[in-house]
């Protein structure tokens, strides 16, 4: 006789769900059955029910609206903490297709805020870009970065289409150094309409400070949808981060 112990009801469909989901029986964004009547599919108590979609939901598989239902989640983009890297080569390593579109791009200067950042004087020279990164479509980034006009003089003369200021900034100031902080906040009204969100769904903020050889060339905020987004590291005690891009 066998002593292995089936698991859990509640776990066995979660697995059928999941599974159910992959086949592609349920696309994203598209409901899945209620409780009621996964329930009496599958011959089990609706909190059995719920705790298997209350998992799901945790782990970003589904999303739960109060009054509509569940719905099918889109998959969520993780991003390396520790590796600076081209959100483009990002994407595409996913096999999947990036886009940028550009918002705002002009000239600038330091001003007080900027000024311990850069290590520069107030009025000295900057360049100020917003872009929106997307991933077959749906919008994962929100990019507001600010540039030392110095180290990036043909900065204002880059197609954001075809190359991004990650890898611009890498050819013509490779990087030497990076310190960033991430936080989590509600977007401003202008960053949750690029992002395609409501101003109340939070977002993972990164700040980060990029230094090349000659000084520090670039201050930039990110912002991700954090719904669908998340950060992850791996650290390698002998060789710690690796350092790639900005």
């Amino acid at each position: 006789m066998s002593t292995e112990r089936s698991a859990p009801r509640y776990q066995q469909i979660k697995d059928e769900l999941l599974a159910r989901i992959r086949a592609g029986e349920w696309q994203v964004g598209e409901a899945i059955p209620p409780e009621e009547g996964l329930a009496r599919d599958f011959g089990v108590a609706r909190m059995t029910v719920n705790r298997a979609l209350r998992e799901l939901t945790e782990a970003g598989v589904l999303t739960r609206t109060r009054g509509a239902g569940t719905f099918v989640a889109p998959p969520r983009v993780e991003a390396p903490l520790l590796e600076i890297r081209n959100i483009a080569e990002d994407i595409a390593a996913r096999g999947h297709i990036h886009s940028a579109e550009l918002f705002s791009l002009a000239r600038g200067q330091v001003d007080a805020a900027l000024a311990e950042a850069f290590e520069l004087p107030v009025g000295a020279p900057l360049f100020h870009s917003v872009l929106v990164h997307r991933e077959d479509g749906r919008p994962i980034q929100v990019e507001d970065r600010w540039v030392n006009a110095v180290l990036a003089p043909d900065y204002l003369q880059l197609d954001f289409s075809t190359e991004t200021p990650n890898a611009y900034l890498t050819r013509v100031a490779p990087l030497a150094s990076a310190r960033f902080t991430v936080e989590a906040r509600l977007p401003p009204r202008d960053i949750a309409a690029m992002l395609g969100i409501d101003t109340r769904s939070p977002c993972l903020v990164m700040h980060r400070v990029t230094r090349g050889a000659a000084g520090v060339a670039s201050v930039a905020t990110l912002w991700h949808p954090g719904e669908h987004y998340r950060l992850h590291a791996v650290i390698d005690v002998e060789q710690g981060p690796r350092r790639q891009g900005y």
